[in-house]
């Protein structure tokens, strides 16, 4: 045979495709003995020295599939396993210590969390562990990538949901109310694929268990079976079994100084290294259960989805900044729309008397009483309307300014009767304060300022004073009918928004039964 010339150019090619294949081969032997040598080393089982990483990636992709639907956050599942290669680590590092039986166990106590536990797949991950630590148990190669890929699959989808249950909550309260401002951490992925990551299960799942005061006292209640003063034992149940999803949501308050106003108690609090040092009576926003028509026991099915009175006080956090002293008012449409226009149309000197100044196109209107109000309808509404500063000021002679998207501010007013009734939901939107002096003083503290305040808060002065807080306060307007006071009794209110109702309804399907 006469030898081929072999051409110059073409020896780099061969090289390099010898190279390649030199690299490659010793790759994909290691990646396969890793397997093989891994899964026998935690299984003893002679089959998993088959092997081979290639055939089990596309069986799990295959039982991936079958469980996507099955499994809470399939994404971040898939993307944990995405970018560790599909080594089944969860099988490899947890499947000896106990970490399995520690996580079916703490899944298991869920019903001591008002949770139910029936909705996780911990017979199926017992069974699977009891399998793979069978040492003949699995006698085909096939049958062990099942097994592993399931398991795998299963843990991690009930680890995180777990973990995110018992640290965050159920239910997302931003998906559920309309008037929810309330910054509230929720799982993100990072933190999932971060759990997922955990080298020893036990450890981290002992570390997530709630140890609020708080948690733990409605806790115990709710084991208890207790029965709160004044409810039937199904509607103290309901009232802990809310309380403590509530209770699980991360949105409370961390800074050492704080203001905080819990609607259905009608009360405000200063909150001073975890202590209050000063409360108060205030009055919120009208609501659409005031009557207690629906209670969580028997309510009517249109109250399990939240349709807020136009009159609520929004739940938020935000930031105290400045007081205004003799506060101008400028009136919301819609109370001018129901109330300013109906009385002028019946008093030519209702506005004059309340001291309401009316604008057109931002231009004062000299004479009011000379405009036909009866034909000024909610639709032709061309006007906007502010109260001067007075004792009849609807704001009273302070109101506290922050931030937020719903235009509610603390305020005085003059209308000092309502702080007597026990049901004080009976403001446009805004917080009423039965002291706002006393909150300025906390505040501000003594000094020139606080002198200030008081005393333009006693002089009829026709401008404004601005004041701007020497250290800005956190404030958090909440939404909380359930907890243990000091002595460790378990207190209600009435769910006076209707709030209680629509998250019990959301729960639906998840409590322990």
């Amino acid at each position: 045979m006469i030898p081929i010339p072999i051409k110059k150019h073409f020896i780099p090619i061969i090289l390099s495709t010898c190279l390649i294949a030199l690299l490659t081969l010793p790759g994909c032997k290691k990646k396969h003995s890793v397997i093989a040598d891994e899964m026998f080393r935690v299984t003893q089982n002679p089959v998993f020295k088959k092997a081979d990483t290639s055939e089990y990636i596309a069986v799990f992709n295959k039982v991936f599939a079958r469980y996507r639907k099955k499994i809470a956050n399939p994404l971040v599942i898939e993307s944990f396993f995405k970018k560790n290669e599909y080594e089944p680590l969860l099988v490899v590092n947890h499947l000896n210590n106990g970490d399995f039986d520690a996580l079916t166990e703490y899944i298991g106590r869920l019903n001591e969390h008002g949770l139910d536990p029936s909705i996780y797949p911990t017979d199926e991950i017992k069974t699977l562990t009891a399998k793979l630590k069978d040492k003949k148990a699995i006698k085909t190669i096939e049958d062990g990538y099942e097994t592993v890929a399931k398991l795998e699959i299963l843990t991690a989808g009930a680890f995180v949901k777990y973990a995110n249950a018992v640290q965050y909550g159920v239910i997302n309260p931003k998906k559920i109310y309309s008037r929810y401002f309330m910054a509230t951490r929720r799982p993100d992925s990072l933190g999932m694929l971060a759990t997922l990551g955990n080298h020893d299960f036990k450890a981290y799942l002992d570390s997530i268990q709630p140890k609020n005061p708080q948690y733990l006292a409605i806790q115990k209640a709710y084991r208890d079976s207790a029965t709160i003063e004044g409810l039937s034992r199904e509607e103290s149940k309901r009232y802990l079994l809310v309380a403590l999803e509530r209770l699980r949501w991360r949105n409370k308050p961390y800074e050492p100084k704080y203001v905080i106003v819990n609607i259905p108690d009608y009360r405000l609090d200063v909150m001073e290294d975890g202590k209050s040092v000063l409360n108060m009576k205030v009055c919120v926003g009208q609501g659409r259960n005031m009557q207690n028509q629906n209670t969580l026991e028997h309510f009517d099915d249109t109250a399990r989805v939240d349709k807020p009175f136009p009159r609520e006080t929004p739940i938020l956090n935000s930031v105290i900044h400045s007081v205004q002293v003799n506060p101008v008012w400028n009136i919301p449409r819609s109370i001018a729309t129901k109330e300013i226009i109906v009385e002028a149309a019946e008093d030519r000197y209702y506005l004059a008397n309340k001291n309401i100044d009316v604008f057109k196109n931002g231009k004062r209107i000299a004479d009011p009483e000379t405009i036909d109000w009866s034909q000024v309808t909610p639709d032709n509404l061309e006007y906007e309307f502010k109260q001067r500063p007075g004792d009849d000021n609807s704001l009273g002679k302070i109101k506290f300014l922050f931030k937020n998207r719903s235009s509610v501010y603390l305020h005085d007013t003059p209308n000092k009767s309502a702080f007597g009734h026990a049901m004080r939901a009976v403001s446009h939107g805004c917080v009423r304060l039965g002291d706002p002096l006393g909150l300025a003083r906390n505040l501000f503290g003594e000094g020139a300022v606080l002198d200030t305040i008081a005393n333009d808060m006693v002089v009829n002065k026709p401008e404004p004073t601005n004041i701007g807080l020497p250290k800005k306060t956190p404030i958090y307007i909440t939404y909380v009918t359930c907890w243990a006071d000091e002595n460790g009794v378990i207190q209600y209110r009435p769910d006076v928004y209707g709030l209680d109702i629509v998250l019990y309804s959301h729960l639906q399907g998840l409590l322990a039964r």
